[in-house]
């Protein structure tokens, strides 16, 4: 187990290369993972080279992580065909479908370097047309549909080699604003809480490899004011100690609105370390890395050494990547297509998702 504080860090990149002074501040920090969007994707061959780059200037094997989960919210569209959302599964109402999704997925991810998706959902979907970043991602309206459509992804998605990651503990569900915007605060019992979100994170308890803690706050589970991820109360209370949770745990953005206006960057990385967190995602502000190092550094020894520990731990389980074959690459664009057209019907899948929300802007990092 390595004691570098920069293997805490989950990290984003600004461009679809990685230019001399990237790649010198990347050698510097030595991060734990890098988190791909859009704006790092351009070709087939140019997305397997950036991910080849990125294991090259770590000295531990990284993350290497994308939202991969279908519809909008499926980063691989930009240069193939875009699998069904979860939701148009979930219409179609059949569990093999959901099953090919996540093995093809899978496939697909590792032919492309990647080791964890950033999937399954498991928010509930109470309103099909809420405006809270949700819309079209959601794998069910009940508990038990979520359970059951999430699982078959998630069964499939870690068979072909690729580690799941479940989000948004405790749930976005019944957010009233999107967190890339605002910090949404959710009055709901603990009751109710037990019987619909939580219930269907305790199912998936043990069976994801890691778990994405959201910005939201409930004040049933949290006397104060702040966003779960920066809650002990949530992440290392309800999730580790309740729960039983024993996987890597990381936050959602901590570049999101709804942690920009909770406080200030220093706050914010020692407020999510302590709260039980292992990984820490900093998406965009990429000149901030050094800093939030230092600060890392800084944290109590035995808080700081056991998300180490849980780290090294997850990735000494990681798949390595399979070799690139552009006619591989052409194979799993067809099985995404055939896919998408056994889910939607052939004049449907011809179109485009058109599901995003609003305001929400997940599709277009």
């Amino acid at each position: 187990m390595t004691d570098d504080p920069g293997q805490l860090l989950l990290v984003g990149i600004p461009s679809p290369t990685l230019d001399a002074d990237t790649a010198a501040l990347l050698r510097r920090v030595q991060p734990g993972g890098f988190i791909l969007f859009g704006r790092n994707i351009q070709s087939p061959e140019q997305l397997r080279r950036l991910t080849d780059d990125l294991r090259e200037i770590c000295v531990v094997e990284p993350v290497i992580t994308v939202d991969q989960e279908g519809g909008r919210v499926s980063r691989l569209r930009l240069i193939g065909e875009e699998p069904p959302s979860a939701r148009q599964l979930r219409d179609r109402g059949d569990p093999s479908l959901v099953w090919r999704h996540g093995a093809v997925t899978g496939r697909l991810l590792r032919l492309f370097g990647f080791n964890v998706d950033l999937c399954p959902v498991l928010d509930i979907s109470f309103d099909d047309d809420a405006d809270n970043s949700l819309r079209g991602r959601c794998y069910g309206r009940t508990a038990a549909e979520v359970i059951a459509f999430a699982g078959e992804f998630n069964a499939a998605l870690r068979g072909s080699g690729v580690a799941s990651c479940g989000k948004h503990f405790p749930g976005y569900s019944l957010a009233a604003e999107d967190p890339h915007h605002a910090f949404p605060k959710i009055d709901r019992g603990r009751a109710d809480l037990e019987a619909h979100e939580l219930s269907v994170f305790r199912h998936f308890v043990p069976l994801v490899d890691a778990m994405m803690i959201g910005h939201v706050h409930y004040g049933s589970l949290d006397d104060v004011i702040r966003p779960a991820s920066l809650s002990p109360v949530v992440v290392d209370g309800l999730l580790r100690r309740d729960l039983g949770f024993e996987g890597l745990v990381m936050t959602d953005d901590l570049d999101m609105g709804a942690i920009l206006d909770t406080a200030g960057f220093d706050d914010v990385i020692s407020l999510a370390l302590a709260a039980g967190n292992d990984q820490l995602m900093i998406c965009h502000r990429v000149e901030l890395l050094e800093r939030a190092k230092c600060v890392l550094a800084s944290q109590p020894g035995r808080v700081r050494e056991a998300a180490l520990r849980r780290v090294s731990e997850f990735k000494a389980r990681l798949q390595p990547p399979a070799p690139w074959s552009r006619s591989a690459f052409d194979a799993l664009t067809q099985e995404t297509w055939d896919l998408r057209v056994a889910t939607l019907g052939e004049e449907r899948a011809r179109q485009r998702s058109t599901e995003s929300g609003s305001r929400s802007p997940v599709e277009r990092y």
